[in-house]
């Protein structure tokens, strides 16, 4: 063999004076090859430091064992949280993950999507940027046999796969939480109007406050695009009200952050003046003097191990052309925000 040159199957075969096929059984531990020649076969191979053409196995059995993963910001401990799940999945799998960063920036995620099919990702899991509208890739990869999972942002789209938060179930708990601790004026920030997450945290802010007959004014009601000027922007409004409110839930944590830190500077005092309560329960919190009042946690952890987990099954009942039929449907799985870490 000449130096430098990778040894294949061919030169393990000639060595031992064996056909290349049961080379390549023994290697994989095919029932067929006797024990003493399987460990000839492997005791060669070691020696010669052969490894595997991994481009010659991907192309028989039509898979690259990768997966891919696109997220809006890999920072934000709630993505960190799910891909450390993702990936704990994915190598118990002997899968490797492909990740991609969005920054909620739509032209760059669907830039990382054809990227990640040029590549023959087996499959996809994605959290949508919160400004994208359009999603006729969902049937381009279809169309190329390869599965997409959904999780935390969702489009607002039949037939599709995905991992939800069902955002209801915290937010009537935190205004029964800020009711009983005597609040009327209850303010809310909320999100982007457009995202589905921010209607239906509206709708479930209405019906919480309904439920305990506390009237709907809807100047307590504020929009943010997220940024931490748009959140400003937002506090400021609801400090400037005449009759400013005394409590607010957050779309977010990093919505809470910026909030926060203007009631601040406005020489107000969290937990005094104005109370916070925000999804998704940001970890940092416990490590700071003066965190919201409490959290809602929406299960990021959870959320990314259904997520591989459905897509692994997905995958293993992929066919030829497209997605098995009897997936095409799509699923959906709905897991319950809960009021957690309350500092009362």
């Amino acid at each position: 063999m000449n130096k430098g040159k990778q040894p294949t199957i061919k030169e393990i075969a000639k060595r031992l004076k064996i056909s290349t096929s049961t080379v390549s059984r023994a290697l994989n531990d095919h029932p067929s090859i006797g024990l003493v020649t399987t460990m000839r076969v492997k005791k060669l191979a070691e020696e010669l430091n052969y490894e595997p053409n991994r481009t010659a196995i991907f192309f028989k059995q039509r898979k690259t064992f990768t997966i891919g993963v696109i997220l809006p910001s890999l920072s934000e401990a709630f993505f960190s949280a799910a891909i450390s799940e993702i990936e704990n999945i994915a190598s118990n799998k002997n899968y490797t993950v492909i990740l991609g960063q969005t920054l909620d920036d739509p032209v760059r995620e669907l830039k990382i999507i054809h990227t990640m099919k040029s590549h023959r990702v087996d499959g996809i899991i994605l959290s949508t940027a919160k400004n994208t509208r359009e999603f006729d890739y969902i049937d381009v990869l279809k169309a190329a046999g390869i599965p997409v999972v959904f999780f935390d942002c969702v489009p607002d789209l039949l037939h599709i796969n995905a991992i939800v938060s069902d955002l209801k179930t915290g937010m009537l708990e935190a205004i029964d939480t800020f009711v009983s601790c005597g609040h009327s004026r209850i303010a809310f920030i909320n999100g982007p109007a457009h995202l589905p997450a921010s209607k239906e945290r509206e709708e479930a802010f209405i019906e919480a406050l309904s439920n305990h007959h506390v009237a709907v004014d809807r100047d307590y009601i504020v929009y943010t695009d997220l940024s931490e000027k748009g959140n400003e922007q937002a506090m400021n409004a609801l400090i400037n009200l005449t009759n400013r409110p005394s409590a607010i839930i957050s779309f977010n944590d990093y919505v809470t952050l910026d909030a926060m830190n203007t009631v601040r500077n406005k020489g107000l005092i969290v937990n005094q003046d104005i109370y916070f309560i925000s999804y998704a329960n940001y970890p940092i919190w416990k490590y700071m003097e003066n965190p919201p009042m409490a959290s809602i946690e929406q299960f990021p952890g959870k959320q990314g191990a259904l997520a591989s987990q459905m897509l692994f099954e997905l995958m293993d009942h992929n066919v030829e052309g497209g997605v098995d039929e009897d997936n095409i449907e799509g699923q959906r799985i709905v897991l319950k925000s809960k009021l957690v870490n309350q500092h009362l």
